[in-house]
């Protein structure tokens, strides 16, 4: 039965895995991203680790029927585990572990004093409405210590969380993308033309034939 009908119908990214796209090393980034579970946990304690899983479903949510959803609270808590860095940071924010903890903490402080009630209890309008606040930084709860709540939401929250998401393979078959092209790389740069191992995206009307190109992607 052909799955339901999304921009690159049939396309999946990891039938490149063995393929002459990828390169050794490649290959084994990915392989590390994907032994990563929605549960899999070593940075965050268990009060931070509920924040940070409702934070993540509030910056990028994911259709509830996903089978293959993309652990982005654990790929955080995986950078942060293993304390890979960006290379530079903005002056007014702590080192990334300490920025997350406080403004993980802060955020539940900022929920109780609002709504009686810790972050990820909290219904989605009620989260939407903090997060609102902290991306003006008009969070001001003294749990920031002195942590601008707005460099918190746009350096580390949209930052992190986004670039975690979009780091997995779930994500690149959403947006069509395949992955480092190392050893292979891409020929056709022009507007609106495709390397036969790219994705093709569903045109109006020719959904069908995108879906059966895209099932020999990688092959």
């Amino acid at each position: 039965m052909r799955p339901r009908l999304d921009l690159y119908p049939g396309y999946d990214v990891l039938a490149k895995r063995d393929g002459p796209s990828w390169n050794a090393k490649t290959r084994e980034v990915l392989e590390e991203r994907l032994a990563i579970g929605p549960e899999t946990r070593r940075f965050f304690d268990e009060a931070e680790w509920s924040t940070m899983t409702a934070l993540a479903e509030r910056i990028v949510p994911q259709p509830a029927d996903r089978t293959d959803a993309v652990p982005v609270a654990a790929l955080v808590d995986h950078k942060l585990a293993t304390d890979t860095r960006d290379g530079y940071r903005n002056a007014e924010l702590p080192e990334q572990r300490e920025a997350w903890r406080r403004g993980l903490c802060a955020l539940d402080a900022e929920s109780r004093a609002r709504f009686g009630a810790r972050f990820h209890e909290l219904g989605a309008w009620a989260q939407d409405a903090l997060l609102k606040l902290a991306e003006a930084g008009e969070l001001t709860d003294a749990a920031w210590a002195g942590m601008p709540s707005k460099l918190f939401f746009h350096k580390r929250v949209l930052s992190d969380v986004v670039k975690a998401y979009y780091a997995h393979p779930t994500a690149w078959n959403e947006i069509g993308w395949g992955g480092p092209a190392s050893p292979r790389g891409y020929v056709r740069m022009d507007f609106d033309r495709r390397d036969p191992w790219e994705a093709a995206e569903a045109k109006p009307g020719r959904e069908d034939e995108a879906y059966e190109e895209n099932l020999r992607v990688g092959r």
